[in-house]
């Protein structure tokens, strides 16, 4: 692997059983080692499972990770990548009905919105408090965290191993 390394966790929040070696072979390909995540019931969605797995690699990684994922019913994850050598951290949520929302984060995993996407909000809402608030929120991803919330308590006390490519 050539120049930096970095790294994050992929947290899979709810998941068919079925996705279950689909998610672990989308990963393993990303990741470029074998992935094995320690499925548990996600008691907030009967019915499905939840995982996490930390992960090495080469900045672009977590984007990567979450492009993989994308799109499969019933997937709820997140992908975080810590800032590296020149290039800040990010967070990638993603829910069947929202999509996928990526933000640039900080040393400490908080969002860090840019400036232009600020002024945009505060041109867009004029004097209208409400439409404000609505724009800052889309900027700092509400709507993911809201919905991704309970999910991510369930996680609590989950056993972590690490990836990372050897060689």
């Amino acid at each position: 692997m050539s120049g930096g390394i970095t790294r994050g966790v992929l947290f899979v929040h709810s998941v068919p059983r079925a996705v279950c070696p689909h998610v672990e072979w989308a990963a393993a390909n990303v990741v470029g080692v074998s992935v094995t995540i320690d499925w548990t019931d996600q008691p907030v969605a009967p019915g499905l499972l939840r995982g996490e797995v930390p992960w090495h690699g080469a900045p672009g990684t977590g984007a990567r990770l979450t492009s993989a994922l994308r799109g499969w019913a019933h997937l709820r994850f997140e992908v975080t990548e810590e800032p590296s050598e020149g290039v800040d951290g990010g967070r990638w949520s993603h829910t069947p009905e929202l999509g996928i929302f990526h933000a640039v984060t900080d040393a400490h995993g908080n969002v860090v919105v840019p400036e232009d996407r600020l002024r945009a909000a505060v041109e867009r809402a004029g004097d209208d408090l409400e439409l404000l608030r609505e724009g800052i929120d889309l900027a700092v991803g509400r709507a993911w965290d809201d919905e991704l919330e309970p999910f991510r308590y369930a996680g609590d006390g989950n056993p972590v191993r690490w990836l990372h490519r050897v060689g």
